[in-house]
């Protein structure tokens, strides 16, 4: 049996649970490829999986069904799932032989989703798997932080269909899903963009494309001085109450994590009119 190094843990807790430790080596079926790693984000899903047991219901930021559903999948007592790390870039060293997209060498980045395995030497991916061959200019590194959050960001913004010249806040700007929609409603929809984050991030948020930054740790900005087609909150850590007074008059306040009462606030926003709740799961596809 061949093994590799991973990073492995077998409790849930603080960051002294993740130990490095041999595992076997994955191996190729027909269909599959075999990646050496050599980039792995670490996002906010891997801090939740890796202490979910001391998660409570109250700082999970979904309902409460999808919390139980969680805990059965990750595990109620210890975690199932031993190695954690879901996005990923790296090189092919091996593929199966009914594999047809990809070849040997070839540099490619991707995403494990709820399976994780990326803290490892190598992962083993299907060839129709949320997986591509890594751009040139990009460095292993950069691209291992690209696959969740913008397959998040650009499902979620196909849902409210934002048009060019638009205004949109974006709350969270500086983080995987928020620098991903604060480049793409900027550079690819034609938003006019307004990141908020934390002071150390603003020029990190400029650099990204945004028209202008908010520090909400010295300004309001929630102060209905400027009105918003879109307000995206992606932690959900608002109210529609607090951002309806920012929103223009059919304007739509989005979100990426939320409670049931967000729920139900979208299903009477549906039926009122005007201004609108809008909460979002994502699809990832290839």
């Amino acid at each position: 049996m061949k093994t590799m190094k991973a990073i492995v843990y077998t409790e849930y807790g603080e960051p002294d649970v993740l130990k490095i430790q041999e595992v076997e080596k994955p191996y190729p079926k027909a269909n599959e490829i075999l990646i050496r790693v050599q980039a792995v984000s670490v996002n906010y899903g891997d801090l939740i999986a890796r202490n979910f047991k001391n998660i409570s219901t109250r700082e999970f930021n979904m309902p409460l069904l999808i919390w139980i559903l969680a805990r059965f999948s990750f595990g109620l007592q210890k975690p199932k799932l031993k190695i954690l790390g879901n996005t990923f870039a790296g090189e092919i060293e091996s593929i199966g032989n009914d594999v047809k997209r990809f070849k040997i060498g070839d540099p490619v980045f991707g995403y494990t989703g709820e399976k994780m395995g990326g803290y490892a030497e190598y992962v083993c991916m299907p060839e129709n798997s949320i997986l591509a061959v890594k751009p040139s200019n990009m460095t292993y590194e950069e691209a291992s932080v690209i696959p969740y959050g913008t397959i998040m960001a650009l499902n979620l913004l196909k849902k409210v269909n934002i048009q060019k010249g638009q205004k949109m806040l974006v709350i969270g700007a500086s983080g995987g899903i928020g620098s991903a929609v604060v480049q793409l409603a900027k550079h690819y929809f034609g938003a006019e963009v307004t990141g908020v984050c934390g002071t150390l991030r603003l020029d990190f948020v400029k650099k990204l494309g945004a028209d202008k930054v908010i520090d909400y740790t010295k300004v309001d900005y929630l102060q209905p001085v400027e009105k918003y087609d879109v307000i995206f909150d992606i932690l959900g850590k608002g109210s529609f109450s607090q951002c309806k007074k920012s929103l223009q008059e059919k304007g739509v306040y989005l979100l990426s994590s939320f409670k049931s009462r967000k729920l139900l606030q979208m299903l009477w926003t549906s039926i009122k009119g005007g201004k609108k709740v809008v909460c979002a799961i994502a699809t990832p596809k290839a």
